[in-house]
Protein backbone atom coordinates (compact mmCIF):
# COMPACT_ATOMS: atom_id res chain seq x y z
CA UNK A 1 0.00 0.00 0.00
CA UNK A 2 2.92 2.27 0.81
CA UNK A 3 3.97 2.22 -2.97
CA UNK A 4 0.51 3.08 -4.30
CA UNK A 5 -0.12 6.24 -1.92
CA UNK A 6 3.22 7.13 -3.12
CA UNK A 7 2.73 7.04 -6.89
CA UNK A 8 -1.13 8.13 -6.81
CA UNK A 9 -0.72 11.63 -6.86
CA UNK A 10 1.56 11.03 -9.72
CA UNK A 11 -0.65 9.18 -11.48
CA UNK A 12 -3.48 11.78 -11.13
CA UNK A 13 -1.11 14.33 -11.57
CA UNK A 14 -0.33 12.68 -15.25
CA UNK A 15 -3.91 12.24 -16.00
CA UNK A 16 -5.25 15.99 -15.37
CA UNK A 17 -1.74 17.00 -17.25
CA UNK A 18 -2.75 14.76 -20.76
CA UNK A 19 -6.33 16.08 -20.26
CA UNK A 20 -5.31 19.86 -19.96
CA UNK A 21 -3.23 19.24 -23.36
CA UNK A 22 -5.63 17.29 -25.04
CA UNK A 23 -8.04 20.09 -24.04
CA UNK A 24 -5.62 23.12 -25.28
CA UNK A 25 -5.30 21.23 -28.61
CA UNK A 26 -9.17 20.85 -29.27
CA UNK A 27 -10.02 24.77 -28.27
CA UNK A 28 -8.53 26.53 -31.58
CA UNK A 29 -10.35 29.88 -30.95
CA UNK A 30 -9.42 31.50 -28.17
CA UNK A 31 -13.64 32.58 -27.92
CA UNK A 32 -15.20 33.21 -24.21
CA UNK A 33 -16.71 30.22 -24.17
CA UNK A 34 -14.09 27.77 -24.58
CA UNK A 35 -12.01 30.23 -22.22
CA UNK A 36 -14.69 29.23 -19.37
CA UNK A 37 -14.88 26.15 -20.20
CA UNK A 38 -10.98 25.70 -19.55
CA UNK A 39 -11.42 27.37 -16.29
CA UNK A 40 -14.31 25.14 -15.32
CA UNK A 41 -11.80 22.15 -15.79
CA UNK A 42 -9.23 23.44 -14.10
CA UNK A 43 -11.35 24.61 -10.87
CA UNK A 44 -12.71 20.33 -11.27
CA UNK A 45 -9.52 19.00 -11.32
CA UNK A 46 -8.57 21.26 -8.03
CA UNK A 47 -11.80 20.10 -6.28
CA UNK A 48 -10.45 16.59 -7.03
CA UNK A 49 -6.99 17.04 -5.61
CA UNK A 50 -7.98 18.30 -2.65
CA UNK A 51 -10.87 14.95 -2.01
CA UNK A 52 -8.18 13.03 -2.88
CA UNK A 53 -5.90 14.43 -0.16
CA UNK A 54 -8.10 14.23 2.25
CA UNK A 55 -9.47 10.36 1.34
CA UNK A 56 -5.92 9.85 1.75
CA UNK A 57 -5.23 10.83 4.95
CA UNK A 58 -8.52 8.88 6.70
CA UNK A 59 -8.44 6.35 4.63
CA UNK A 60 -6.11 5.09 1.96
CA UNK A 61 -8.16 1.98 0.67
CA UNK A 62 -11.17 4.24 0.36
CA UNK A 63 -8.80 6.99 -1.31
CA UNK A 64 -7.49 4.10 -3.99
CA UNK A 65 -10.98 3.28 -4.99
CA UNK A 66 -12.44 6.61 -5.05
CA UNK A 67 -9.10 7.87 -7.08
CA UNK A 68 -10.82 5.05 -9.72
CA UNK A 69 -14.11 6.28 -9.91
CA UNK A 70 -13.08 10.18 -10.04
CA UNK A 71 -10.67 9.19 -12.57
CA UNK A 72 -13.38 7.98 -14.92
CA UNK A 73 -15.22 10.71 -14.09
CA UNK A 74 -12.80 12.94 -14.76
CA UNK A 75 -12.74 12.00 -18.17
CA UNK A 76 -16.10 11.78 -18.60
CA UNK A 77 -15.94 15.40 -17.88
CA UNK A 78 -13.35 15.88 -20.05
CA UNK A 79 -14.68 14.83 -22.99
CA UNK A 80 -18.14 16.83 -22.50
CA UNK A 81 -15.98 20.04 -21.90
CA UNK A 82 -13.79 19.61 -25.02
CA UNK A 83 -16.68 17.80 -27.12
CA UNK A 84 -15.75 19.41 -30.42
CA UNK A 85 -19.36 18.97 -31.76
CA UNK A 86 -20.23 21.99 -34.09
CA UNK A 87 -23.93 23.73 -33.24
CA UNK A 88 -26.46 24.50 -36.33
CA UNK A 89 -25.35 27.89 -36.32
CA UNK A 90 -21.34 27.22 -36.01
CA UNK A 91 -22.38 24.49 -38.93
CA UNK A 92 -24.08 27.33 -41.10
CA UNK A 93 -21.03 29.67 -40.51
CA UNK A 94 -18.47 27.43 -41.38
CA UNK A 95 -20.60 26.05 -44.76
CA UNK A 96 -20.76 29.73 -45.31
CA UNK A 97 -17.38 30.49 -44.84
CA UNK A 98 -16.47 27.69 -47.26
CA UNK A 99 -18.35 28.90 -49.84
CA UNK A 100 -17.46 32.26 -50.03
CA UNK A 101 -13.94 31.08 -49.92
CA UNK A 102 -15.15 29.31 -53.13
CA UNK A 103 -16.27 32.50 -54.69
CA UNK A 104 -13.01 34.35 -53.93
CA UNK A 105 -11.08 31.41 -55.81
CA UNK A 106 -13.73 31.32 -58.83
CA UNK A 107 -13.42 34.94 -59.40
CA UNK A 108 -9.55 35.25 -59.33
CA UNK A 109 -9.68 32.44 -61.43
CA UNK A 110 -12.03 34.22 -64.15
CA UNK A 111 -9.83 37.36 -63.31
CA UNK A 112 -7.01 35.44 -64.71
CA UNK A 113 -8.60 34.14 -67.75
CA UNK A 114 -9.79 37.69 -68.91
CA UNK A 115 -6.99 39.05 -68.24
CA UNK A 116 -5.11 36.17 -70.25
CA UNK A 117 -7.63 36.87 -72.98
CA UNK A 118 -6.96 40.77 -73.25
CA UNK A 119 -3.31 40.47 -72.89
CA UNK A 120 -3.67 37.70 -76.06
CA UNK A 121 -6.12 40.96 -77.92
CA UNK A 122 -3.59 43.31 -76.93
CA UNK A 123 -0.42 41.77 -78.16
CA UNK A 124 -2.73 40.89 -82.20
CA UNK A 125 -3.49 44.54 -81.71
CA UNK A 126 -0.14 45.69 -80.71
CA UNK A 127 1.08 43.72 -83.76
CA UNK A 128 -1.07 45.03 -86.58
CA UNK A 129 -0.15 48.70 -85.32
CA UNK A 130 3.27 47.54 -85.37
CA UNK A 131 3.14 45.91 -88.84
CA UNK A 132 1.30 49.61 -90.34
CA UNK A 133 2.69 52.33 -88.15
CA UNK A 134 6.46 51.72 -89.04
CA UNK A 135 7.69 51.98 -92.46
CA UNK A 136 7.07 49.52 -94.89
CA UNK A 137 9.88 47.28 -97.21
CA UNK A 138 7.41 48.19 -99.76
CA UNK A 139 8.64 50.24 -103.15
CA UNK A 140 6.63 52.72 -105.24
CA UNK A 141 3.93 55.05 -104.68
CA UNK A 142 -0.01 54.91 -105.16
CA UNK A 143 -2.63 57.68 -105.94
CA UNK A 144 -6.00 58.25 -103.82
CA UNK A 145 -8.29 60.00 -104.01
CA UNK A 146 -10.21 61.28 -100.65
CA UNK A 147 -13.70 62.87 -100.94
CA UNK A 148 -14.87 66.65 -99.05
CA UNK A 149 -15.70 65.77 -95.89
CA UNK A 150 -14.23 62.34 -95.35
CA UNK A 151 -13.99 60.85 -92.04
CA UNK A 152 -11.38 58.59 -90.89
CA UNK A 153 -13.30 55.35 -91.73
CA UNK A 154 -13.47 55.96 -95.02
CA UNK A 155 -10.00 57.10 -95.54
CA UNK A 156 -8.74 53.99 -93.23
CA UNK A 157 -11.08 51.85 -95.83
CA UNK A 158 -9.31 53.69 -99.16
CA UNK A 159 -6.14 52.72 -97.63
CA UNK A 160 -7.22 49.52 -96.85
CA UNK A 161 -8.38 49.10 -100.27
CA UNK A 162 -5.19 50.50 -102.02
CA UNK A 163 -3.05 47.96 -99.46
CA UNK A 164 -1.09 50.75 -97.76
CA UNK A 165 -2.51 49.65 -94.31
CA UNK A 166 -3.56 46.38 -92.87
CA UNK A 167 -6.30 46.92 -90.75
CA UNK A 168 -8.25 49.82 -90.87
CA UNK A 169 -8.83 49.30 -87.33
CA UNK A 170 -5.60 50.37 -85.41
CA UNK A 171 -5.43 53.15 -88.60
CA UNK A 172 -8.53 54.87 -86.99
CA UNK A 173 -7.60 54.07 -83.15
CA UNK A 174 -3.97 55.12 -84.31
CA UNK A 175 -5.78 58.09 -85.66
CA UNK A 176 -7.19 59.09 -82.73
CA UNK A 177 -4.56 58.54 -80.81
CA UNK A 178 -2.14 60.75 -82.48
CA UNK A 179 -5.12 63.70 -82.98
CA UNK A 180 -5.65 63.20 -86.78
CA UNK A 181 -9.39 62.65 -87.16
CA UNK A 182 -10.19 66.84 -87.66
CA UNK A 183 -6.98 67.22 -89.14
CA UNK A 184 -7.11 65.26 -93.22
CA UNK A 185 -7.51 67.35 -96.41
CA UNK A 186 -9.10 66.11 -99.23
CA UNK A 187 -8.26 66.04 -103.08
CA UNK A 188 -5.77 63.81 -104.61
CA UNK A 189 -2.63 62.56 -103.05
CA UNK A 190 0.50 60.18 -103.46
CA UNK A 191 1.41 58.21 -101.09
CA UNK A 192 4.91 55.99 -100.42
CA UNK A 193 4.18 52.14 -100.01
CA UNK A 194 7.22 52.44 -97.56
CA UNK A 195 5.90 55.46 -95.67
CA UNK A 196 3.76 53.67 -92.91
CA UNK A 197 1.71 55.98 -90.73
CA UNK A 198 3.80 58.83 -90.13
CA UNK A 199 4.18 59.66 -93.57
CA UNK A 200 0.49 58.83 -94.17
CA UNK A 201 -0.80 61.27 -91.47
CA UNK A 202 1.77 64.16 -92.99
CA UNK A 203 0.95 63.58 -96.12
CA UNK A 204 -2.71 63.58 -95.87
CA UNK A 205 -2.98 66.80 -93.63
CA UNK A 206 -0.93 69.14 -95.68
CA UNK A 207 -2.96 71.31 -98.19
CA UNK A 208 -0.42 71.03 -101.22
CA UNK A 209 -2.05 68.35 -102.97
CA UNK A 210 -5.46 69.01 -103.16
CA UNK A 211 -7.51 69.72 -106.22
CA UNK A 212 -10.25 71.45 -107.52
CA UNK A 213 -13.98 70.20 -107.17
CA UNK A 214 -16.53 70.19 -109.54
CA UNK A 215 -20.39 70.94 -108.69
CA UNK A 216 -22.91 68.72 -110.13
CA UNK A 217 -26.41 68.37 -109.68
CA UNK A 218 -27.71 64.51 -110.00
CA UNK A 219 -31.69 65.19 -110.64
CA UNK A 220 -35.00 63.13 -109.42
CA UNK A 221 -35.34 60.32 -111.59
CA UNK A 222 -32.04 59.54 -113.12
CA UNK A 223 -31.04 55.79 -113.89
CA UNK A 224 -27.76 54.93 -113.12
CA UNK A 225 -26.60 54.67 -117.16
CA UNK A 226 -27.81 58.78 -117.21
CA UNK A 227 -26.20 59.65 -114.21
CA UNK A 228 -22.72 58.36 -115.15
CA UNK A 229 -23.19 59.62 -118.40
CA UNK A 230 -23.71 62.86 -116.83
CA UNK A 231 -20.50 62.40 -114.85
CA UNK A 232 -18.32 61.17 -117.55
CA UNK A 233 -20.02 64.58 -119.11
CA UNK A 234 -18.81 66.51 -116.37
CA UNK A 235 -15.08 65.15 -116.57
CA UNK A 236 -15.19 63.37 -113.39
CA UNK A 237 -15.40 59.25 -113.92
CA UNK A 238 -14.47 56.45 -116.07
CA UNK A 239 -17.63 54.96 -117.24
CA UNK A 240 -15.86 51.86 -116.90
CA UNK A 241 -14.46 51.89 -113.44
CA UNK A 242 -17.62 53.81 -112.10
CA UNK A 243 -20.07 50.28 -113.58
CA UNK A 244 -17.41 47.98 -111.55
CA UNK A 245 -17.17 49.50 -108.23
CA UNK A 246 -21.60 50.05 -108.62
CA UNK A 247 -21.57 45.84 -108.34
CA UNK A 248 -18.22 45.22 -106.74
CA UNK A 249 -16.75 48.14 -104.54
CA UNK A 250 -16.61 47.72 -100.77
CA UNK A 251 -18.73 50.50 -99.66
CA UNK A 252 -19.51 50.57 -95.51
CA UNK A 253 -23.41 50.74 -94.95
CA UNK A 254 -25.51 48.50 -93.08
CA UNK A 255 -28.61 49.17 -95.38
CA UNK A 256 -26.40 47.95 -98.30
CA UNK A 257 -26.81 44.12 -96.48
CA UNK A 258 -30.54 44.77 -97.54
CA UNK A 259 -29.69 44.87 -101.34
CA UNK A 260 -30.43 41.50 -103.23
CA UNK A 261 -27.74 40.31 -105.44
CA UNK A 262 -28.47 41.85 -108.91
CA UNK A 263 -27.05 44.23 -111.32
CA UNK A 264 -26.58 47.60 -110.85
CA UNK A 265 -26.69 46.72 -106.93
CA UNK A 266 -27.29 50.76 -106.47
CA UNK A 267 -30.15 51.61 -108.55
CA UNK A 268 -32.36 53.61 -106.86
CA UNK A 269 -29.27 54.14 -104.07
CA UNK A 270 -27.49 56.99 -105.51
CA UNK A 271 -29.25 59.64 -103.88
CA UNK A 272 -30.25 62.85 -106.04
CA UNK A 273 -28.61 66.01 -105.21
CA UNK A 274 -26.10 68.88 -105.53
CA UNK A 275 -22.83 67.20 -104.42
CA UNK A 276 -18.89 68.82 -105.07
CA UNK A 277 -17.03 65.78 -106.49
CA UNK A 278 -13.27 65.57 -106.64
CA UNK A 279 -12.77 64.72 -110.80
CA UNK A 280 -11.10 60.51 -110.68
CA UNK A 281 -12.27 59.56 -107.88
CA UNK A 282 -15.21 56.64 -108.64
CA UNK A 283 -15.15 55.41 -105.42
CA UNK A 284 -15.81 58.53 -103.41
CA UNK A 285 -18.68 59.66 -105.86
CA UNK A 286 -20.73 56.81 -105.19
CA UNK A 287 -19.64 57.26 -101.22
CA UNK A 288 -20.85 60.15 -100.97
CA UNK A 289 -24.22 59.78 -102.55
CA UNK A 290 -24.77 56.34 -100.52
CA UNK A 291 -24.18 58.57 -97.69
CA UNK A 292 -26.46 60.83 -98.30
CA UNK A 293 -29.16 57.78 -99.14
CA UNK A 294 -28.34 56.69 -95.43
CA UNK A 295 -29.12 59.95 -94.32
CA UNK A 296 -32.52 59.99 -95.57
CA UNK A 297 -33.75 55.65 -94.81
CA UNK A 298 -32.44 56.45 -91.10
CA UNK A 299 -35.18 59.05 -91.11
CA UNK A 300 -37.80 57.02 -92.61
CA UNK A 301 -36.33 53.35 -91.31
CA UNK A 302 -38.82 53.00 -88.56
CA UNK A 303 -41.71 53.57 -90.41
CA UNK A 304 -40.19 51.22 -93.80
CA UNK A 305 -39.85 48.29 -90.81
CA UNK A 306 -43.13 48.55 -90.30
CA UNK A 307 -44.81 49.07 -93.60
CA UNK A 308 -45.48 45.56 -94.30
CA UNK A 309 -42.56 46.17 -97.27
CA UNK A 310 -39.08 45.69 -97.19
CA UNK A 311 -36.61 48.69 -97.65
CA UNK A 312 -35.79 47.50 -101.17
CA UNK A 313 -39.69 47.20 -102.33
CA UNK A 314 -40.02 50.80 -100.63
CA UNK A 315 -37.26 52.09 -102.63
CA UNK A 316 -38.70 50.49 -105.59
CA UNK A 317 -41.97 51.90 -105.61
CA UNK A 318 -40.35 55.36 -104.86
CA UNK A 319 -38.22 54.95 -107.82
CA UNK A 320 -41.95 54.35 -109.89
CA UNK A 321 -43.79 57.15 -108.21
CA UNK A 322 -40.86 59.52 -109.36
CA UNK A 323 -40.79 58.48 -112.78
CA UNK A 324 -44.58 58.33 -113.16
CA UNK A 325 -46.08 61.24 -111.15
CA UNK A 326 -43.84 63.86 -113.47
CA UNK A 327 -46.00 67.26 -112.14
CA UNK A 328 -48.69 64.97 -110.63
CA UNK A 329 -49.84 64.42 -106.86
CA UNK A 330 -47.24 62.10 -105.98
CA UNK A 331 -49.58 60.39 -103.53
CA UNK A 332 -52.53 60.28 -105.61
CA UNK A 333 -50.37 58.53 -108.01
CA UNK A 334 -48.92 56.22 -105.08
CA UNK A 335 -52.57 55.12 -103.75
CA UNK A 336 -52.81 53.84 -107.14
CA UNK A 337 -49.76 51.60 -107.29
CA UNK A 338 -50.44 50.31 -103.61
CA UNK A 339 -54.45 49.91 -104.68
CA UNK A 340 -53.30 47.35 -107.36
CA UNK A 341 -50.83 45.66 -105.35
CA UNK A 342 -53.75 44.33 -103.19
CA UNK A 343 -56.11 44.03 -105.87
CA UNK A 344 -57.21 40.43 -107.27
CA UNK A 345 -58.85 42.34 -110.51
CA UNK A 346 -55.69 44.66 -111.34
CA UNK A 347 -52.50 42.80 -110.07
CA UNK A 348 -50.43 44.26 -112.57
CA UNK A 349 -49.31 48.09 -112.06
CA UNK A 350 -48.44 48.39 -116.06
CA UNK A 351 -46.01 51.22 -115.25
CA UNK A 352 -44.48 52.58 -118.88
CA UNK A 353 -41.78 53.17 -116.65
CA UNK A 354 -40.83 49.97 -116.21
CA UNK A 355 -40.60 49.00 -119.62
CA UNK A 356 -38.38 51.94 -120.69
CA UNK A 357 -36.32 51.01 -117.84
CA UNK A 358 -35.51 47.74 -119.84
CA UNK A 359 -35.28 49.76 -123.23
CA UNK A 360 -32.98 52.18 -121.71
CA UNK A 361 -34.83 54.47 -123.80
CA UNK A 362 -37.34 57.08 -122.91
CA UNK A 363 -40.17 56.32 -125.64
CA UNK A 364 -43.24 58.68 -125.44
CA UNK A 365 -45.39 55.74 -126.62
CA UNK A 366 -45.10 52.14 -126.06
CA UNK A 367 -45.78 49.35 -128.47
CA UNK A 368 -47.48 46.41 -127.91
CA UNK A 369 -44.36 44.50 -128.48
CA UNK A 370 -42.64 46.96 -126.19
CA UNK A 371 -45.36 45.89 -123.51
CA UNK A 372 -44.28 42.21 -123.65
CA UNK A 373 -40.52 42.25 -123.26
CA UNK A 374 -39.32 39.21 -121.14
CA UNK A 375 -37.56 40.77 -118.31
CA UNK A 376 -38.56 41.16 -114.58
CA UNK A 377 -38.36 44.45 -115.12
CA UNK A 378 -41.28 45.13 -116.57
CA UNK A 379 -44.95 45.27 -115.02
CA UNK A 380 -47.19 44.47 -117.69
CA UNK A 381 -46.34 40.85 -117.83
CA UNK A 382 -44.86 40.27 -113.93
CA UNK A 383 -47.66 40.85 -110.87
CA UNK A 384 -46.70 43.35 -108.45
CA UNK A 385 -43.54 45.33 -107.99
CA UNK A 386 -40.55 44.52 -110.51
CA UNK A 387 -37.36 43.40 -109.06
CA UNK A 388 -35.14 46.02 -108.17
CA UNK A 389 -35.83 50.10 -107.92
CA UNK A 390 -35.74 51.74 -111.82
CA UNK A 391 -34.08 55.35 -110.90
CA UNK A 392 -32.93 57.69 -108.09
CA UNK A 393 -35.76 58.62 -105.98
CA UNK A 394 -36.09 61.95 -103.84
CA UNK A 395 -37.47 61.91 -100.02
CA UNK A 396 -41.11 63.38 -100.87
CA UNK A 397 -41.14 59.86 -103.30
CA UNK A 398 -40.13 57.81 -100.55
CA UNK A 399 -42.55 59.95 -98.08
CA UNK A 400 -44.98 58.68 -101.10
CA UNK A 401 -44.31 54.89 -101.13
CA UNK A 402 -45.00 54.73 -97.41
CA UNK A 403 -47.71 56.79 -97.14
CA UNK A 404 -50.24 56.64 -100.42
CA UNK A 405 -53.57 58.83 -100.23
CA UNK A 406 -56.62 56.59 -99.43
CA UNK A 407 -58.46 56.48 -102.37
CA UNK A 408 -60.31 53.44 -104.90
CA UNK A 409 -58.07 54.58 -108.10
CA UNK A 410 -56.80 52.09 -110.28
CA UNK A 411 -55.86 53.68 -113.06
CA UNK A 412 -54.30 57.29 -114.12
CA UNK A 413 -53.45 58.91 -117.57
CA UNK A 414 -51.52 62.21 -118.62
CA UNK A 415 -54.27 64.36 -120.57
CA UNK A 416 -53.54 67.08 -123.42
CA UNK A 417 -53.86 69.57 -120.84
CA UNK A 418 -50.67 68.47 -119.07
CA UNK A 419 -52.79 67.14 -115.96
CA UNK A 420 -52.76 63.69 -114.97
CA UNK A 421 -56.43 62.37 -114.33
CA UNK A 422 -57.60 59.60 -112.04
CA UNK A 423 -60.26 56.91 -112.24
CA UNK A 424 -61.69 53.97 -110.50
CA UNK A 425 -63.07 51.94 -113.24
CA UNK A 426 -61.97 50.96 -116.67
CA UNK A 427 -64.24 52.67 -118.37
CA UNK A 428 -63.66 55.50 -116.54
CA UNK A 429 -59.93 55.02 -117.51
CA UNK A 430 -61.17 54.92 -121.15
CA UNK A 431 -63.15 57.87 -121.21
CA UNK A 432 -60.58 59.92 -119.77
CA UNK A 433 -58.17 58.72 -122.41
CA UNK A 434 -60.39 59.22 -125.53
CA UNK A 435 -60.99 62.31 -124.07
CA UNK A 436 -57.45 63.50 -124.43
Amino acid sequence: MENKENTTPEIIEEIVEEAIEEAVEKIEAESPEKRAAVEKMENIFGKVDAIIAEEKKSSPEKAEEQEEITRENNKKEIEMITRTTLTEDEIKAKELAEEEKQKKKNRSLAFRSILAVVLVAAVMFGGYVFADILPQKAEGTVVITIPQGAGTATIAKELKNKKLIHSEFSYKVASRLFGMDKKYNYGKFELSKSGGYSHIFKTLSAPGNVIESVRVTIPEGYEIYKLADLLEQKGLIDTDKFYYLIDNGNFDYDFIEKIPEREMRFEGYLFPDTYDFVPNDEYGIINEMLKRFEQFYLKYESQINSSGYSMDEIITLASIIEREAGSADKYLVSSVFHNRLKSYDYPYLQSCATVQYVLKERKPVLSLDDTKIDSPYNTYINKGLPVGPIASCGEESIEAALNPADTNYYFFVLGSDGKHHFSTTFNEHINNKNGM
